[in-house]
């Protein structure tokens, strides 16, 4: 499903992060940018060594902030880097979550990126519960894009069909909320 305001649009697709067609995918990281289970080792799996090689000199990434390198054998140009916050671990886990989503953004709006894929940043070994983690993923997402540059669309890259459903029903009551319009594909 996709939502849109003017040319800016969000959609909440099924599918896997590392065949995405877009400028840049999101990697769920880890804080020394290494890869690891889950969505950071399907990512690195499929970029290559080379991925590694580069982020090992990015001086690893603090929870909530975001690094960017390239993508190599990956369909997207670039790798967004952000560590999500350890539910229960870590103090404030809605503020984190929602600097990992505006900070991925953001610095892809600085590299001129027109498009993102986006997983569902902290649901798997971070432990945030779906439902809450998606509601603050989409209300950054449709906050924080209409004051970008470059950015245009944003793409939710989810594994199974109950997490598409969670992050549709996310995706529509931000779009209420924030003036968004949504439209049924095909």
């Amino acid at each position: 499903m996709r939502f849109c305001q003017g040319e800016r649009c969000v959609e909440i697709v099924r599918g896997d992060i590392t065949d995405q067609d877009t400028d840049a995918v999101v990697n769920a990281a880890n804080k020394a940018l290494a890869p690891g289970g889950g969505v950071a080792g399907a990512i690195h799996r499929a970029a290559g060594p080379e991925l590694w090689e580069e982020s090992s000199q990015l001086g690893g990434c603090a929870t909530g902030e975001a690094k960017i390198t390239g993508g190599y054998q990956l369909p997207a140009h670039h790798v967004i880097h952000t560590v999500g916050p350890v539910y229960g671990e870590d103090p404030e886990p809605a503020a984190l979550l929602r600097r990992s989503y505006v900070n991925s953004l953001r610095l892809a709006d600085e590299h001129g990126l027109r498009s993102v894929a986006f997983p569902a940043l902290s649901t798997g070994a971070f432990g945030y519960p779906m439902e809450e983690a998606a509601d603050i993923a989409l209300h950054s997402l449709m906050e924080t894009l209409p004051d970008l540059g470059s950015v245009r669309l944003v793409r939710m890259v989810l594994r199974g069909e109950r997490d598409q459903r969670v992050h549709v029903g996310a995706a529509q009551h931000a779009a209420e909320e924030l003036g968004w319009e949504a439209e049924k594909e095909g």
